[in-house]
């Protein structure tokens, strides 16, 4: 079973004022440049409003490996070089899911610094590391109160307290003093000049 799934990468772009139209025709010619490509799951482009000139596109692809050829292709980069007077890059994201919640709000990045996905194992640590001692400790604290109720309304109301805090403070505490073991790159084994 593959451990790889698919990203989307959300770019913004700022069309410098008087090019809409080629930006709209160059936008129409990367999309079709990555139709073509080898994982390729679909893109598109919106803007925020009709007379916005920030521009986001969002492109998939099926695997970071098919997502990094078509990132390093001559075709892209012919593409990217052809935008020069057009366009300029505000902010480009990548996410596969749940690792969302492994970056602050506000963090962005740009272009050239690579976001470094944590692994699900990793992910899964960070989110039991928090969620098992707040969990037994919600349990234990509310026993003697929810006792008698169904099993369905105890639980209910565990996740009803625990969700909140989990996500607004445990969690954000947790991937903060964990950052450097969660954005450290993958050692490849076997690798060899």
């Amino acid at each position: 079973m593959s451990t790889e799934h698919p990203i989307t990468v959300s770019v913004a772009r700022t069309v410098l004022p008087g090019y809409t139209r080629q930006a709209s025709a160059w936008a129409a010619a990367g999309q079709e440049l990555a139709r073509e490509w080898p994982g390729y799951l679909g893109s598109g482009w919106v803007r925020t409003s009709a007379n916005s000139d920030e521009w986001n596109m969002l492109y998939r692809f099926a695997d970071a490996e098919t997502l990094q050829a078509w990132e390093e292709s001559e075709e892209r980069r012919w593409w990217i070089e052809s935008s020069a007077g057009l366009l300029e890059v505000t902010r480009v994201e990548r996410r596969t899911g749940i690792e969302g919640w492994f970056s602050q709000p506000g963090d962005v990045n740009l272009v050239v610094p690579e976001t470094v996905v944590p692994p699900r194992w990793k992910q899964a640590v960070s989110i039991f590391l928090p969620f098992f001692p707040l969990s037994l400790l919600a349990n234990f604290l509310l026993q003697p109160f929810v006792s008698d109720w169904p099993l369905v309304l105890q639980v209910l109301l565990n996740t009803c307290i625990l969700t909140p805090l989990m996500t607004y403070i445990f969690l954000p505490v947790t991937t903060r003093l964990l950052k450097p073991w969660l954005q450290a790159k993958p050692r490849r084994r076997g690798a060899s000049l």
